[in-house]
């Protein structure tokens, strides 16, 4: 009962903290049901088939995405044969995809697959007008507009080539004769078994489990593309990080707003004491009132991230953190999950205030003083303490860290371990902080500047808990985007100063360059592939000949030469593959290749920063790997049109483009989660400002009775909230611009260039200016009714 009154009398104090919770539940529940959706999912072009069976799947770790050992081209012939002749199955039909665009208007359109005749029937895709393709001609998806017997031009991996249109499908994709497919194909991973009517799928699944690994029902989610499944891994990470800063966040600030919630109530909970009230009746009261917050909010918050859901779902496809047709679904176990999550934040969140309230004794109901002078609890002495010392010790270390990326994770732990002690320090460091900084307006003319410097002084804990978040966010804020931005910059300058070419082929609205395009004004191109080796490793391999190799200026020969690529069975290996393996000049790799056939090529020498684990013979890669297409070609010399598909670009542009869509994914990201820092820290200031109004109603009477204008009171408050903001601004800043200048230099050693400091002011500046319009709009708001009521008596 007594939780109800207080709420009832107090409920704008607990109005901040209805918010957090709201917001961070309905974030939390968002972000879960989408983690619970987000699941691999069965490809529509291979749903109508009920088995498929496919290649052992490796062992990948996290984040991992490198393809399976394909079936050689003899398996594949027998394999195709023992599962047609399994009764009930129809078609024992393999799986062959390969690089096919339509070009329409002289530009590629959207969708680069392409697949054989006999694929369709796996959907099923059937033909909605014409004939299936023979040689020579094409059937294509109905939405692109073009009829049976009009011309094409089709982007495939050797460059355009002019087909006729035999049909049109029901569905996505290029659909070339099973012979051309095969030639435009690599290695077979799956062969799906089309059955008769009436079949016994569970009969047909274990029939042919014999020949390999059987997929049926959901278990078929794993035959999505690797692409795909890189965007999922990629969305897992940014809904993860969501889920946790919410939650983490909410703790923060719940804690925040019952921790100030009850220091203007000491002199309430002495009389409660003085009356009788034992200690633990006082803890419990206020859980009560938690509970009673938390529960509401909660319940708030996952009806809304369950309505919002959807919405969510189609804004992480948009930004490609989720492939075309991801859909997020209600599921009442996430929900549940999210509600349980809201009432153990609250409990969290409230632990210490509830501490601090069962302390206060029965004789604070006498204080007539309202000055915060108490110390801060010794286990936040300790654990601020800690965090400082972790992230000097890190500092410290990274003076001697070997490398740029350790370099960069020391001083990024530094920066954070030192931010987390300084917030947690705040109470004992905002205030001698705040009287060296405002010194200068009490040498000011008039009394405003003396009572904004004395009431930050002497409201320590406002003050701390207004600054707080502010240093967090604006710490955090700089020292991510920071990084972020330098690292891109600091990347782009080193292809710009290594790249010897005077121009760039680039891919234009396709996933990579035909050899036509990529070989356009003499131009040179690698490409990438994957090597299987015996046990099932994998190895990643490019194909390049020396000259690109010397004009790229990444690779470092340890020994041997690039000339030794001009050989088809030599090969270079990377340095960490050559200690790990035994090789040495004239040591044997046998590996298999993406076509299913394979070799033991000879090493010839050992390379440093190659890019790859193989370096071989582009002629030898591009024989066994049908499919693969450049990244990039350089020209030398005067450049010509490389046709559709490609453009021409100079080097600079080159450089700061070449990760442009990587690049997009983590900026998205990275501003993503510091629009979410800023609206915890706007509700956590907000919070604040409104919850302290109340105990300042005393001292705004006594400003007007002392002769200040509504004006001159209202005033006094924004420019202390404003005071406020800036030190935790100035705080962050400081915390977090000398850790980025030592990521600069230890990138700009490292890479032997000159790396520039990039950080994108806009961004913080507008971070900032939030945080103090919305503490001087909420001070000014809160404490108006106050000054107006003072001013009529």
């Amino acid at each position: 009962m007594l939780s109800f009154a207080t709420l009832r009398e107090r409920w704008p104090s607990f109005a901040g903290g209805f918010v957090v919770l709201f917001l961070g539940m309905a974030m939390v529940s968002m972000s879960v049901l989408a983690l619970a959706s987000a699941g691999a999912r069965v490809p529509d072009r291979l749903a109508g088939t009920p088995v498929f069976v496919s290649v052992p799947t490796i062992e990948r770790g996290d984040g991992n995405f490198a393809p399976d050992r394909p079936w050689s081209p003899e398996a594949v012939a027998s394999l195709r044969e023992r599962l047609g002749a399994i009764p009930g199955v129809a078609h024992a039909v393999p799986d062959r995809t390969f690089y096919a665009q339509p070009v329409i208007g002289g530009k590629p359109v959207a969708g680069d697959r392409g697949y054989a005749w006999s694929a369709a029937m796996l959907a099923p895709y059937t033909l909605v007008a014409g004939t299936a393709p023979r040689e020579g001609e094409v059937a294509l998806d109905r939405s692109l507009g073009l009829a049976p017997g009009e011309r094409v031009s089709v982007l495939t991996v050797h460059g355009p080539v002019t087909y006729t249109v035999s049909g049109t499908v029901n569905g996505p994709g290029v659909y070339l004769s099973d012979a051309e497919a095969a030639r435009l194909s690599a290695g077979v991973r799956v062969i799906g078994l089309v059955t008769e009517p009436g079949a016994d799928i569970a009969a047909v699944a274990t029939a042919a489990r014999a020949a390999g690994v059987v997929r049926t029902g959901d278990g078929r989610g794993v035959l999505e593309t690797r692409e795909h499944e890189r965007t999922r891994w990629i969305g897992l990470q940014v809904l993860t990080a969501m889920a946790a800063l919410s939650a983490f966040v909410s703790i923060l600030v719940v804690g925040s707003t019952f921790a100030v919630g009850v220091a203007p109530r000491r002199r309430e909970l002495g009389l409660l004491r003085a009356v009788g009230a034992t200690p633990r009746q006082v803890r419990r009261m206020v859980y009560g009132e938690a509970l009673l917050v938390g529960v509401t909010a909660t319940a708030a918050g996952v009806a809304a991230g369950a309505s919002l859901g959807p919405v969510l779902g189609d804004v992480l496809i948009s930004a490609g953190f989720e492939p075309p047709g991801f859909a997020v679904r209600l599921s009442p176990l996430p929900l549940a999950g999210s509600f349980a999550v809201g009432v153990v934040v609250t409990l969290a969140g409230v632990w210490s205030a509830s501490r601090r309230a069962a302390r206060v004794r029965p004789l604070e109901a006498l204080r007539e003083a309202e000055v915060d002078d108490r110390p801060m609890p010794r286990v936040r002495w300790i654990a601020g303490a800690a965090f400082c010392a972790l992230g000097l010790a890190a500092a410290a270390g990274s003076a001697g860290s070997a490398g740029s990326a350790a370099f960069v994770m020391s001083g990024l732990v530094a920066a954070i371990g030192v931010i987390a002690g300084l917030a947690l320090l705040s109470p004992a460091i905002v205030p001698p902080v705040a009287r060296l900084v405002s010194w200068p307006l009490v040498r000011g003319r008039g009394a405003i500047g003396m009572l904004v410097r004395e009431n930050a002084l002497t409201a320590v804990r406002r003050t701390a808990a207004t600054a707080t978040p502010v240093l967090i966010t604006v710490g955090c804020a700089v020292l991510i985007t920071g990084m972020v931005q330098t690292t891109a910059a600091a990347f782009a300058e080193v292809r710009a100063t290594t790249i010897r070419a005077d121009a760039v082929i680039v891919p234009d609205g396709t996933p990579g360059l035909t050899d036509a395009a990529a070989s356009a004004a003499g131009a040179e191109s690698s490409l990438f592939t994957a090597l299987f080796e015996p046990d099932g490793g994998v190895l990643s391999a490019i194909g390049a000949t020396p000259e690109l190799l010397e004009r790229a200026g990444d690779v470092q020969v340890v020994s041997g030469s690039l000339d030794a690529l001009r050989n088809e069975d030599r090969v270079l290996v990377a340095d960490w593959l050559a200690e790990d393996r035994g090789l040495r000049p004239g040591s044997t790799l046998p590996v298999s290749f993406e076509d299913g056939t394979s070799a033991s090529p000879t090493v010839a020498g050992v390379v440093r920063e190659a890019g790859a684990d193989v370096l071989l013979s582009r002629e030898v890669l591009r024989r066994h790997d049908p499919v693969a297409l450049a990244g990039e070609a350089y020209v030398a010399g005067a450049t010509v049109p490389p046709g559709p598909g490609a453009r021409v670009v100079d080097v600079p542009t080159y450089s700061a483009e070449a990760d442009a869509e990587e690049d997009r994914l983590v900026w998205i990201a990275t501003v993503l989660l510091v629009v979410v820092s800023t609206a915890y820290a706007g509700v956590a200031i907000v919070n604040t400002m409104v919850m302290s109004a109340a105990g300042r109603v005393r001292d705004l009477a006594v400003l007007r009775l002392s002769g200040a204008t509504v004006r001159q009171v209202l005033g006094t408050v924004a420019a202390e909230s404003v005071l406020v903001v800036l030190l935790g601004t100035g705080l962050g800043l400081v915390v977090a611009l000398p850790a980025l200048l030592g990521m600069r230099r230890a990138f700009a050693t490292a890479m032997h260039a000159d790396v520039s400091l990039v950080v994108p002011w806009p961004l913080i500046v507008g971070v900032i200016a939030v945080c103090l319009a919305l503490a001087a709009c909420a001070a000014v708001l809160a404490a108006r009714p106050a000054a107006l009521r003072a001013a009529r008596r």
